[in-house]
């Protein structure tokens, strides 16, 4: 259930780990400008992520280098999951030159994160969904929409303007979102969630589409959002209704005074 809770985080992670774009340090999963939801990464305990470029790989770490060329070790166990193509991997699917993604708890100082969870992306796979990006698949967050043109600012900083028409079907819901299992060239949506409509998109939402350009402006088959919050609501809802909303079992009533 918290691997199936984080699924947009994850894929965000995926994505940025295909397209190269690592950081200078340790990026705290789901914060504000990752194009997910600013809790999506409470369900790995608020972890944070490494993304590079596997220089060195022995059974007990990882060196990566990331894109500012900073050198950094991710330390495995028999514990830590490993992912690739969607799909539960193992560790000797990584190679050297793969892209990864690893989430867990970091040590700053040391430049060293203990990884709970390792996304792998081979060369020729991280080559494809960077040639597709904008082109067959968009991800991002909405900051403006006009009509039906809609402003996307992708992980990249890149502002994309699409536009949505007759064909395209709107969904929301990211535990309906496919990763890169549906097509190699990028992150899809699955035609599965909450059915929804244009006027139901809002600025603020994180988005992930397929689609295809169309007379230089892509334009999405399928389009999934979800709302700035919504990770947090699902978890709660998982969890049980919260203190003071009148949920759950009734509290005993003290006894009466004989």
């Amino acid at each position: 259930m918290a691997m199936r809770r984080t699924v947009w985080a994850m894929v965000m992670v995926l994505v940025t780990t295909s397209l190269g774009w690592g950081q200078g340090g340790f990026g705290q999963e789901g914060a504000a400008g990752s194009g997910g939801d600013a809790q999506a990464g409470a369900g790995l305990g608020g972890a944070q992520r490494i993304v590079g470029t596997v220089t060195a790989a022995t059974a007990e770490q990882l060196t990566v280098k990331t894109e500012l060329g900073e050198t950094y070790r991710i330390a495995v166990t028999s514990n830590t999951r490993y992912m690739k193509d969607r799909q539960p991997a193992q560790w000797g699917s990584i190679h050297v030159g793969d892209s990864v993604g690893a989430m867990g708890v970091g040590d700053a100082s040391a430049k060293t994160l203990h990884a709970a969870v390792v996304m792998i992306v081979d060369a020729e796979q991280a080559k494809k969904v960077r040639e597709g990006l904008g082109k067959v698949y968009i991800v991002g967050k909405i900051t403006g929409i006009d009509e039906v043109k809609i402003t996307v600012l992708r992980p990249d900083g890149v502002s994309q303007v699409i536009e949505v028409d007759e064909g395209t079907s709107f969904r929301r819901g990211m535990r309906g979102m496919g990763g890169f299992g549906g097509m190699s060239s990028g992150p899809v949506a699955a035609a599965s969630g909450e059915s929804i409509t244009l006027p139901d998109v809002k600025v603020g939402d994180s988005v992930m589409a397929q689609g295809a350009l169309k007379g230089g402006v892509f334009v999405p088959t399928v389009l999934g959002v979800s709302a700035p919050g919504a990770g947090r609501q699902r978890r709660q809802g998982a969890n049980g209704p919260a203190a003071g909303s009148g949920g759950g079992a009734a509290e005993p009533k003290p006894s009466e005074p004989k």
